[in-house]
């Protein structure tokens, strides 16, 4: 049988990990996020893709690219995820199941954060747990797609 794959999809200011605001965000980098989320996903055994960017429109074609390639979806849609009915419609579109993902507790920020317009399009939502809201997002994204641990 062939491994499940997995699509990360990081949303804008995210590649600024480790050196922005890091009492909200905490001090890893977007690049050793994206290691642990490998190596969590070969030990799980499924392939993962991690895919970053600043740009609404990159976010919502690499979406819409997925449902043919993929299995799942995590997204953290960052600031879009307050306003991007462009990513909401894009991760319906895609016909994959999707988890929201946040580093910070966003319900307990800024009223403008406090609502998702993205969240509709998605199974669930983890957030304020650091890099581990993704490990959270990829374990129960392994169970829903039946994947036993290698």
């Amino acid at each position: 049988m062939a491994k499940k794959r997995l699509l990360v999809v990081h949303g804008p200011n995210l590649d600024r990990l480790g050196r922005r605001e890091t009492d909200i965000y905490g001090d890893m980098s977007l690049d050793e996020i994206n290691r642990e989320i490998s190596e969590v996903a070969r030990k799980m055994g499924v392939e993962v893709e991690t895919f970053q960017s600043n740009k609404e429109g990159d976010l919502v074609s690499r979406i819409n690219s997925a449902g043919t390639s993929f299995d799942f979806l995590i997204i953290n849609p960052a600031a879009y995820t307050h306003t991007s009915y462009a990513i909401q419609d894009a991760v319906r579109a895609s016909g994959l199941m999707a988890i929201e993902v946040h580093l910070s507790n966003v319900g307990a920020r800024e009223p403008f954060r406090r609502t998702s317009v993205v969240a509709p399009a998605c199974i669930g939502t983890i957030a304020g747990f650091g890099a581990f809201s993704y490990l959270m997002a990829l374990e129960m994204a392994a169970s829903m797609l039946g994947v036993e641990p290698e």
